[in-house]
C-alpha cells in the first residue's frame, strides 16, 4: 500500500513545516512510522516539547485515507520530494517541500524555467513589459513560472500563455482556493497549459505568512528569477533573495527614475543583478536561442503615421492630444491608426485616453 496518505496527513499538522516534516522522515524511516512517533521519539527527532505537544493532540484527528479521498475527489495530484516527478531544480534547494499539490502537468526534467514576478499595483509599464517578456520566453519554449497574483504574476502568465507556451501558477492557498478570486479563468488556462500547484493542502486560506514560503519555490524551480517592476520593500524582491539564495541567477527590468515602482529593480541593479530590457536578454544569458513571441513581430517597412505612431508608444502611455502633437496627425486621423493598431494587437488602449505600445 502507498504511504502517500501518510505523508498528507503529516502536512495537515500544523506545527509541522517542510523540515520538521523531512527532520521526522529521515528519523523514522517512513512517513507512516513518523506519524506513529512517542514523545520521547519525537524528542529524540529534534522536535521541541511545545510542538511535540501539538503533533500528538493534532494527529490523533487527522485520518489519512480521508485526506488521500479528498486529493482524489478534488483531482488533485501529489508528488513526494521521493519521487522522480518531483521537480529535480526544486529538491536541491535548502528546504524544499517534501510534498506537492498540482493539477496539471509539471514541468519535466529537461525543461528550463524562468520565473517572473513583481509588483501587485504594477504601472500599464510594468504589465506590459511583464507579458511581452513573458511571451517571448515561452515563444522560446521556456516556462514561466509565477504566482499568480494580481498584477505582473498575472501579466506573466498571460504573456506565456498568448507566446503559446507553458506555465506554471505557485499558490500561496489550497488548490481548491483560487486566489485572487477573479483569476478563475486564468487558473483554468493554467492548468491546460502547465501546472498550478501548491506545498498546502485542500482547504487552506491564502494567509500573509503562507506566501514568503510559496516564493522560495517560484525561485527554487525555476533557472533565473525577472524582476519587472517592484517598490523598495515589495514581495517580489523576497524571491529575488531567496534566487540568490539558491544559486539562481536574478534579472531586473529598469523603470523610470520617477517611478516608485521601479525603486526594487534599480536596486537589485544596483547590487549586481543582471539588466534585462527583454527575453533575449534572458535566453542568451541563459544559453537558449530566441524566437518571435506570438504578436511581437511587426511588418517590415512600417512607414508614415504608423511608423510615428509605434515611435511615440516606444516606451510610456502616452495621452491622444500628446500622440497628436507628436505625430502631426488630425485627430480624426490619429483616432482612425489608433483603432487599427489596436486591433491588430500592436498596442492597447488605456484608462483616460492613454495608449501603450505592446
Amino acid at each position: 500500500m502507498s504511504d502517500v496518505p501518510f505523508w498528507l496527513a503529516l502536512s495537515r499538522i500544523s506545527v509541522l513545516g517542510a523540515r520538521r516534516i523531512l527532520r521526522l522522515l529521515h528519523f523514522a524511516g517512513s512517513a507512516e512510522k513518523a506519524l506513529t512517533l512517542d514523545a520521547d521519539q519525537l524528542a529524540a527527532a529534534g522536535i521541541p516539547p511545545n510542538v511535540a505537544a501539538v503533533v500528538l493532540q493534532e494527529r490523533s484527528k487527522i485520518d489519512p485515507e480521508r485526506e488521500w479521498r479528498q486529493c482524489r475527489d478534488l483531482g488533485i495530484n501529489v508528488v513526494r520530494i521521493t519521487d522522480d516527478g518531483y521537480p529535480p531544480l526544486l529538491r536541491e534547494i535548502y528546504d524544499p517541500p517534501p510534498l506537492l499539490f498540482y493539477r496539471g502537468e509539471l514541468p519535466h526534467a529537461e525543461d528550463v524555467a524562468v520565473a517572473v514576478v513583481g509588483s501587485r499595483k504594477a504601472s500599464a509599464y510594468g504589465r506590459a513589459a511583464a507579458e511581452k517578456i513573458s511571451a517571448g520566453l515561452a515563444a522560446a519554449g521556456v516556462v514561466v513560472v509565477s504566482g499568480m497574483a494580481r498584477g505582473i504574476d498575472t501579466c506573466a502568465h498571460l504573456g506565456a500563455l498568448s507566446g503559446g507556451g507553458r506555465t506554471v501558477a505557485v499558490l500561496g492557498s489550497g488548490l481548491d482556493v483560487c486566489y485572487p478570486p477573479e483569476n478563475r479563468k486564468l487558473y483554468d488556462r493554467i492548468v491546460q497549459n502547465g501546472a498550478v500547484l501548491s506545498e498546502f493542502p485542500p482547504g487552506t486560506a491564502p494567509k500573509p505568512a503562507h506566501f514568503p514560503l510559496r516564493n522560495r519555490i517560484i525561485s527554487g524551480l525555476s533557472r533565473a528569477v525577472v524582476v519587472v517592476e517592484a517598490a523598495a520593500k515589495s514581495g517580489a524582491l523576497i524571491t529575488a533573495d531567496c534566487a540568490l539564495e539558491q544559486g539562481r541567477e536574478v534579472f531586473a527590468v529598469p523603470g523610470s527614475i520617477n517611478s516608485s515602482m521601479s525603486k526594487g529593480c534599480h536596486r537589485l541593479l544596483k547590487e549586481g543583478a543582471t539588466l534585462a530590457e527583454d527575453a533575449d536578454d534572458i535566453l542568451q544569458s541563459l544559453g537558449l536561442e530566441a524566437k518571435a513571441a506570438a504578436g511581437e513581430e511587426r511588418p517590415a517597412g512600417a512607414e508614415g503615421p504608423e511608423a510615428a505612431v509605434l515611435t511615440a508608444l516606444e516606451c510610456e502611455p502616452v495621452h491622444f492630444d500628446s500622440l497628436a502633437g507628436m505625430t502631426g496627425l488630425s485627430a480624426a486621423e490619429l483616432h482612425a491608426f489608433l483603432v487599427q493598431l489596436e486591433l491588430e494587437g500592436k498596442i492597447k488602449k488605456l484608462p483616460g485616453n492613454f495608449f501603450l505600445r505592446v
